[in-house]
């Protein structure tokens, strides 16, 4: 081969490295205050404290709240992934401090026999969000392309339905207005396994077990493929997916709150300090404490 020609394969390479590298998106505006612009990695523990990053990235939430109140927004985030792969750890910090008005989860159950002879998407639509509203779906309609699909919960038809169907609802809820993120929590098996043990072995957390969770272990292969037959078809342009390497249940709670951050340009509409006005106390007089039902003091 020519010089020529290695000069070429060298440039197309190095293109095809910066086209699929990572890119994360954001405006200025919120980009200096969570560091977006900066690159390389950060290590916890030696670059920062995780949970000095995660306060800081909090505000930051804070602050898309009051963005998505007054820009009238519509968002809606996918929770996806392995059973045991940390959704409802990372649901849970970017929760913690929010307004449930403004934010709220959707974590809907097993549907009921009136529920399966609805249209699919038909149990979902009436929790996606108004204006001034973001929803966090923890799991949502791609039940039916995981675990109704392996365990036999749906037929095949329903199954091909839903692959049809999918792409182009998702790309009706993107033209209505809503800004759709979906997020896939990637484990591996040898972590999970860890996981379900801890689960098993700790009564505070055995709760989070099913039967299905146990059963799943047996399709182990089957839900792998069903997860890249799913992102063949249904990670589009319009709503692509971002999968969150979820090994390190910390790291992956950063990085998915981090990535959301970057997703949506937003300014700083954080209220001004208040001003506390004078406690007024009128002449009323309260009857006696005695005849209240206080709870017992056990702990003093």
């Amino acid at each position: 081969m020519s010089d020529k020609g290695k000069s070429k394969n060298r440039d197309a390479k190095k293109n095809h490295h910066q086209d699929t590298k990572p890119k994360e998106s954001g405006s200025k505006t919120n980009g200096a205050e969570v560091g977006l612009h900066d690159e390389g990695v950060f290590l916890l523990g030696k670059d920062c404290g995780y949970e000095k990053e995660l306060a800081r990235l909090q505000i930051e939430l804070v602050k898309l709240q009051e963005w998505i109140k007054n820009q009238n927004l519509r968002v809606v985030v996918l929770f996806e992934g392995r059973d045991a792969a940390g959704k409802g750890g990372a649901i849970k910090r970017i929760t913690e401090s929010l307004n449930p008005r403004i934010c709220r989860v959707v974590a809907l159950g097993t549907p009921t026999e009136r529920e399966k002879s609805q249209w699919y998407f038909q149990r979902y639509v009436p929790h996606l969000p108004a204006v001034g509203e973001m929803v966090l779906f923890d799991r949502s309609w791609y039940n039916r392309s995981g675990v109704e699909h392996v365990m036999g919960f749906c037929n095949d038809h329903q199954y091909q339905e839903f692959m049809q169907s999918c792409p182009e609802f998702e790309r009706m809820l993107v033209r209505s207005g809503i800004v759709l993120i979906k997020y896939w929590f990637s484990v591996s098996d040898s972590e999970q396994e860890r996981r379900f043990q801890d689960r098993m072995n700790k009564p505070t957390k055995r709760w989070k077990l099913s039967p299905m969770d146990l059963e799943s272990r047996k399709h182990w292969a089957e839900y792998s493929r069903a997860k890249d037959e799913m992102f063949a078809i249904t990670d589009t342009k319009q709503c692509p997916w971002y999968v969150v390497n979820a090994e390190n249940k910390k790291t992956a709670r950063l990085n998915v709150i981090r990535h959301l951050l970057s997703l949506i340009p937003y300014k700083d509409l954080t209220p001004e300090p208040l001003t506390l006005p004078p406690l007024e106390k009128s002449k009323y007089v309260r009857p006696p404490m005695h005849e209240q039902n206080f709870i017992p003091e056990v702990y003093r």
